[in-house]
């Protein structure tokens, strides 16, 4: 593969579709299936290449989690593609009962998660999607930070036993990785180091929270960031191991405060180190239209908004 033009911005939804293209090339038993959104997806450079195992099941996202929970039971590994807000609300029951619940090898990789999909409104905005996958047994949750990070995680995904979420987004995202960059699941990576407040975070976030360190580290307070990755397992060890240093949380998620990333780590602080947390994401509430910079701001999702929660706790 050609090496990737890392200067520029890209969405991790085309770490999606070029993650397809190199599985199709290496894996003959790999699938794709879509809801006639590939073009948003990216899936249709999948299609196009590897038109014979391509399946548009149209405006169904219930009969495609059916469709590739048949497919995984026959030998193949099948990758779906939809907006998460209809792959993990419409299709909820299916993907419980007949993929998680036998472990089938489904990877589920919708596109267009969270406010960021912008003036789509409320009811395209998939504010709850990791809430509903964490509650589901046997379900592992991967929330890319950039376009490299999605293509490595979808790639390596193809090697992860059992049914996988991976929260995909429609923005240009400004890079974090290098090439170089290897995906390992359960692994949260430590972007910063710093003495005074813990920033975890995943997703568009995670360039949000890099720059709330430079904020604060120009009020002389040392802002410790970890790219989470894995909502599901979670890195114990990284986030207690923060934890304990600094004394304090801020977790930072494109997702509503309950269910995500931030009702995960105050469950795992809550029963090993109870520690002060501020959670910055979206407030029991519904999407709205608007571009993604202004939902950012209209939601405190921005980096002045983490570090206003880790200011607050430090001056405590």
């Amino acid at each position: 593969m050609k090496d990737i033009q890392l200067e520029k911005p890209r969405a991790t939804r085309e770490g999606y579709a070029d993650a397809l293209v190199e599985l199709g090339e290496e894996l003959d038993n790999l699938v794709v299936l879509d809801c006639d959104l590939s073009k948003s997806t990216g899936a249709v450079k999948f299609g196009k290449q590897f038109p014979d195992r391509f399946f548009n099941c149209g405006i169904a996202e219930q009969s495609m989690m059916g469709t590739a929970a048949g497919l995984a039971a026959c030998g193949k590994i099948c990758y779906t593609g939809s907006f998460a807000i209809f792959a993990t609300g419409r299709a909820f029951e299916q993907i419980r009962n007949t993929i998680a619940y036998c472990s089938s090898d489904v990877k589920i990789c919708p596109t267009h998660a969270g406010v960021s999909v912008g003036e789509d409104g409320g009811s395209h905005q998939a504010v709850e999607d990791i809430a509903l996958m964490r509650s589901i047994p046997n379900m592992k949750i991967i929330v890319p930070a950039d376009y490299v990070e999605a293509r490595e995680a979808v790639k390596a995904a193809a090697k992860i036993p059992g049914p996988v979420y991976i929260r995909l987004g429609r923005p240009k995202l400004e890079r974090i990785y290098d090439n170089d960059y290897k995906f390992e699941l359960g692994q949260a990576r430590a972007l910063r180091t710093g003495r005074d407040v813990t920033i975890l975070a995943i997703g568009v976030m995670v360039g949000e929270a890099l720059k709330a360190a430079e904020i604060l580290s120009a009020e002389q307070i040392d802002a410790e960031i970890i790219n989470v990755i894995t909502v599901k397992p979670l890195d114990e060890r990284a986030i207690l191991a923060s934890a304990a240093k600094t004394g304090l949380v801020v977790t930072a998620e494109e997702h509503s405060r309950i269910g995500g990333l931030g009702g995960a780590v105050s469950e795992l602080l809550g029963e090993r180190i109870p520690t002060p947390i501020r959670r910055v994401g979206i407030d029991d509430t519904f999407g709205t239209s608007g571009s993604p910079d202004e939902l950012l701001r209209h939601f405190k999702l921005t980096a002045n908004d983490i570090a206003a929660a880790a200011r607050e706790l430090v001056q405590r």
